[in-house]
């Protein structure tokens, strides 16, 4: 019996990853989580114990994460619709720190890749 991975949880939001938790746990498909480790270098995700039950495990997955997509996506249609979605300069001035660091990267790379093209002629 080998363990195979059916899930990765690197990047997933909570809810989605509660969410296919309960549907693996639901269906009584065994699994054990892994994380992510210290430095965050390493693969967390949920291992099917029994790697026979892939085939169905994923294909309950998928159907769930195309449910979630459309879901989601009306959410944010109807949040549009109204006026009230989430423009990205609102997310910049929530998180004024962060996006000063961000421009600041910017800056620093667009100069560096334009500084041997300014001086080029001296």
């Amino acid at each position: 019996m080998m363990s195979v991975l059916i899930f990765r949880l690197n990047g997933v939001d909570d809810d989605e990853a509660a969410d296919v938790r309960q549907l693996l746990d639901d269906n009584g498909f065994p699994y054990h989580e892994t994380g992510a480790g210290f430095l965050g270098l390493g693969t967390a995700g949920l291992w099917l114990l029994q790697a026979e039950h892939k085939r169905e495990a994923r294909a309950l997955i998928d159907a769930y994460q195309q449910q979630r997509a459309a879901r989601l996506s009306a959410e944010y249609r109807a949040l549009c619709d109204a006026g009230r979605a989430e423009t990205a300069w609102q997310r910049a001035l929530q998180h004024p720190f962060r996006t000063a660091f961000h421009l600041a990267g910017i800056a620093a790379i667009l100069y560096l890749m334009l500084v041997p093209f300014l001086t080029l002629g001296r």
